[in-house]
């Protein structure tokens, strides 16, 4: 017992003592106090702990598909990322019978009118967000300023086809046959470009989409096959009245005065064709002619030796169809002049013959020219001139 108690002494001295060695300004600390339950913490005091993966590699965005499954299996963000950017892919079709067979979705590309995105997104954007209400808006223009000049203006003219004085051959029948067979082709390309491109705005909601996707369908095959025709006929057109729409003396007065239309004159003088028939044959014959017929032809697949690929289809439709429209616009007005809007036109290219009153009145230098024997009155080998009041009398 007594040595017990003579340990315990001498334990707590040697603590007394080692207490009294240690420097006042280092104090022993405190222990926290004790608390319970569960503590809070400031988020934005905890730094996450950051793991390497796969997009920690600095290549990452340049893996290969192989490379990124290796890493990420099932991710296949690599081949899809080069799918949207048009690379080509492997297909077991001839480069020749298929040449966009390995491309799944084409290339970005930024048509005029589009932003920068797939050549198909592309194309549709410039045909849904220009072409269509652009060309429609154009079209319903040019109809309703027809129809304001004709309740203004009435018809024009004073003579009819067959009227008083002697018959004058104004077109022979090789003439109006070729005529005819582009007006005809014409008509149809255009009412079946017009369902196609409004239909389903004006038309469908009519009749229904059934029957409009039938129509629209037999319309697009009418137009494949009557557009060769269209351009043999448009051909033979510009061969057979290129002399007579040749500039002339008196074209640049009838342009300035516009023919005397907008006027209460007598029309201004001109040849067999005034300047404004002159721009329809050079504006919408030539140029625009020769665009839709060239354009028309790479959609139909008939240019032997082009590449048919997707881009080349969305491109020629582009310009067909912005040509088409502006083609329709100019036409429009010669339809109007040649049916209701002049005395005497539609019969003058049915029948063929005009009097010379309506040649004076019309074309006053053209009808000199036949009077001094420098133009036949004449030109086919027609030996009976039809004569409208014989043709009207009852048998």
């Amino acid at each position: 017992m007594l040595r017990s108690l003579l340990w315990v002494f001498s334990l707590a001295l040697s603590l007394s003592a080692a207490a009294q060695t240690k420097p006042q300004d280092d104090p022993i600390p405190t222990p926290p106090a004790a608390t319970g339950g569960i503590q809070g913490q400031n988020i934005f005091d905890v730094k996450p702990e950051v793991k390497p993966d796969a997009s920690s590699d600095p290549k990452y965005m340049q893996q290969s598909n192989a490379e990124r499954n290796k890493v990420q299996p099932g991710n296949s963000a690599p081949m899809w990322r080069g799918v949207a950017a048009g690379v080509e892919g492997f297909t077991s079709y001839p480069k020749s019978d298929a040449p966009e067979a390995g491309v799944l979705i084409q290339a970005p590309v930024q048509y005029p009118g589009s932003r920068m995105t797939t050549a198909g997104e592309a194309w549709r954007q410039v045909r849904n967000n220009w072409i269509v209400p652009y060309g429609g808006a154009l079209l319903l223009i040019v109809a309703l300023a027809i129809a304001i000049f004709y309740f203004t203006k009435g018809r024009l003219g004073h003579s009819e086809a067959l009227g008083r004085g002697r018959r004058i051959e104004r077109f022979t029948p090789f003439e109006r046959a070729a005529h005819w067979s582009n007006a005809t082709a014409f008509v149809i390309l255009a009412i079946s470009g017009i369902v196609m491109a409004f239909g389903k705005f004006f038309l469908m909601p009519i009749i229904g989409q059934t029957l409009f996707g039938y129509l629209t369908y037999l319309l697009k095959n009418l137009h494949n096959f009557v557009g060769p025709l269209f351009v043999v006929s448009l051909i033979i057109i510009f061969l057979t009245f290129l002399r007579d729409n040749f500039p002339q003396r008196g074209d640049l007065r009838w342009l300035l005065r516009l023919g005397g239309l907008m006027g209460k004159g007598p029309e201004v003088p001109s040849h067999r064709f005034n300047a404004g028939e002159k721009g329809v044959f050079w504006g919408g014959v030539f140029l625009l002619g020769t665009i839709v017929v060239a354009s028309g032809l790479v959609l139909d697949k008939l240019i032997p030796g082009l590449l048919y690929e997707r881009a080349t289809m969305q491109q020629f439709h582009m310009i067909h169809a912005v040509a088409a429209m502006l083609m329709m616009a100019l036409f429009l007005g010669h339809i109007y002049i040649g049916t209701i809007g002049m005395r005497g036109a539609y019969k003058a290219m049915r029948n063929g013959y005009v009097s010379e009153e309506w040649a004076r009145e019309h074309h006053e230098y053209w009808c000199d020219d036949v009077a001094a024997g420098k133009i036949p009155a004449q030109r086919s080998q027609s030996l009976v001139v039809p004569d409208e009041r014989e043709t009207a009398r009852p048998a």
